[in-house]
């Protein structure tokens, strides 16, 4: 059976401080036997303080926490799925982009996180990504220790149509990187994450950040795993750190023998509406 390594984070707004806990996590999932570490979307910073952020955001082959994870990787001899990190795109602009590293911390794949978070919730929190950030175009799956890796980012997860697609094309397990705000994910996470489980038949991975940032941020915690028939396996709680759970590949076919829902699939037909 697989193992995976799941890092919870607090992360701030000092890469170098981001790149040491996530460099750690690597080595030490490693030396416990895990072939995959997972970790939160915006691993390298997290900072709603847009022009201090702009100025530590840089492109792919300046940025020091992608170089350090990916040295970390091959010094490991695991995978990493890098949940994401704010990267400045060649046009100057900025991208929420996940990353697929192999044990020779070679990057496999990429993934820009399809949909942005713009809302304005009950508490008076109110957040515009698309302010700083510009939207993906295409979705991936990455063949992995793991299974068949799934990518997706945090707000991606409201919209089961990514996760449909991504199992369509062969994912295993699916892979959802967050930050979630208190307020969504105390209504929103289990039951969502749950829910893409189920629908798939396929095991859900979601490190998360946690705890108060040094932004001011608050979020919600509570890394999971959930397995292919929807039941929690792994939570995390509050507290950041590292854990790991043996995954069973046997157990995908055997849900998707015993309610076969990417068999019984079919294209949505346009709808009538009837006042």
């Amino acid at each position: 059976m697989p193992r995976i390594g799941v890092l919870q984070m607090t992360s701030g707004i000092d890469p170098a401080v981001n790149a040491a806990t996530l460099t750690d996590a690597i080595g030490a999932a490693g030396k416990a036997g895990a072939g995959m570490l997972f970790t939160p979307e915006m691993s390298g910073l997290i900072d709603r303080d847009r022009r201090r952020a702009g100025e530590a955001i840089v492109r792919e082959d300046q940025d020091m926490v992608l170089a350090s994870v990916r040295d970390a990787a091959a010094a490991a001899g695991i995978w990493v799925h890098l949940g994401s990190l704010a990267i400045r795109r060649d046009d100057g602009k900025f991208a929420n982009r996940g990353f697929l590293i192999d044990s020779s911390g070679t990057i496999r794949a990429r993934y820009d996180k399809l949909h942005l978070f713009d809302v304005d919730l009950p508490s008076g929190e109110s957040w515009r990504e698309s302010a700083a950030y510009v939207g993906g175009e295409t979705a991936v799956v990455v063949d992995t220790p793991a299974g068949m890796v799934g990518a997706s980012i945090c707000y991606d997860l409201r919209f089961a149509a990514l996760y449909c697609a991504l199992s369509d094309a062969g994912a295993t397990l699916l892979s959802v990187p967050a930050a979630f705000t208190r307020p969504t994910g105390a209504a929103h996470w289990h039951v969502l994450l749950r829910a893409r489980a189920i629908e798939a038949g396929a095991y859900v991975v979601a490190a998360a950040q946690t705890g108060i940032h040094a932004d001011g941020r608050a979020t919600y915690g509570h890394s999971l795993v959930v397995d292919p028939w929807g039941e929690v396996i792994l939570d995390m709680g509050e507290q950041a750190g590292l854990a790991f759970v043996d995954l069973d590949p046997a157990s995908v076919d055997a849900v998707r023998s015993r309610i076969p829902v990417l068999q019984h699939r079919r294209p949505i037909p346009p709808v009538t509406v009837v006042r």
